[in-house]
């Protein structure tokens, strides 16, 4: 069994304030019972998180570019799915400040299913005269296929919420025309006056994420079993909430530990933005040792560097 927990860890010392006190009774019964090694340590500027690069590995991606919309195509059997290059389209907001723009939680947006397919129609046309298709699949991910999409590296909308969106930006003309088109666009839209009207966030652009192409399904390994509780507190620097969703992944230990306690093989693997950390059963006589010593305390564990 192998349980994979994104932005389980954080750099924040805020994160740390938030669980002093807290009790994750299952999480601190099985960490003194394994050993650690660090799996991944990315770069800053890295366009993929580390949970996602071990999910992408796991379904036979490639690690630092996921095609994750070209597999999500394989498998609704869209025509294309092998010969074109695809992309996820997440309708976005970006908030315009003083010294830069930043993209907005997208969940925040309120999105409809009606809006959303009232959008996708406006903007068609517009992303057609560049050569791409766009396809409704759910409000906030629509796919997008067409040859310009190929070669086009892009990041999670995760990993760009409440920072600066220049970075991340594709370095493609044409995308980035794309992008102020669009922009003009939206704001002209009834739908768009219609949500004004109703108080939700103005959609007033697009984000573009799993880029890239696939000639047939890869060969995929056995997933992890994800719990992602975490992700949208610790997106949103909400460690109090942050905090309270740990009791929430804590209560879903329990198989692990049930695992861990009959003799079977287990690994946990906790992640931060950028760091990825598995834990697998200690030899007997080291966890022994480890017992005479006092245990680390879970806010030193899970707020490192």
């Amino acid at each position: 069994m192998h349980v994979l927990i994104p932005h389980a860890l954080s750099d924040d010392e805020a994160a740390r304030c938030a669980l002093r006190g807290l009790d994750l009774p299952r999480l601190a019964a099985l960490l003194p019972a394994m050993a650690a090694q660090t799996l991944l340590q990315l770069p800053g500027h890295s366009p993929t998180s580390a949970h996602e690069q071990l999910l992408a590995a796991a379904h036979g991606l490639d690690p630092q570019a996921p095609a994750w919309a070209a597999l999500r195509a394989h498998e609704l059997q869209l025509p294309g799915a092998s010969t074109e290059a695809w992309a996820y389209l997440t309708p976005a907001h970006w908030e315009i400040g003083q010294a830069r723009v930043s993209l907005g939680d997208p969940r925040a947006l309120d999105l409809r299913e009606d809006e959303a397919r009232a959008l996708l129609a406006a903007m068609q046309p517009y992303f057609a005269g560049d050569g791409l298709t766009l396809q409704y699949e759910q409000p906030l991910r629509w796919l997008v296929s067409g040859e310009p999409l190929r070669g086009i590296v892009s990041a999670a909308p995760e990993r760009v919420i409440g920072r600066d969106v220049a970075p991340w930006l594709p370095a493609s003309p044409l995308l980035r025309r794309l992008q102020s088109e669009m922009q003009m666009l939206l704001y002209t839209l009834a739908v768009s006056d219609a949500r004004a009207a109703r108080g939700a966030l103005a959609v007033n652009s697009f984000w573009l994420s799993g880029c890239g192409a696939l000639a047939a399904p890869p060969a995929a390994s056995a997933a992890p079993v994800l719990l992602d509780d975490l992700t949208r507190p610790c997106v949103s620097g909400d460690w109090s909430g942050w905090a309270l969703a740990w009791r929430a992944v804590d209560a879903q230990l329990g198989p692990i530990q049930a695992a861990l306690d009959a003799g079977q093989h287990v690994t946990l693997t906790l992640c931060s933005e950028l760091i990825a950390r598995r834990y697998t059963p200690a030899p007997r006589r080291a966890w022994q040792r480890l017992q005479r010593f006092r245990p680390q305390e879970l806010s030193d564990i899970l707020v490192a560097s």
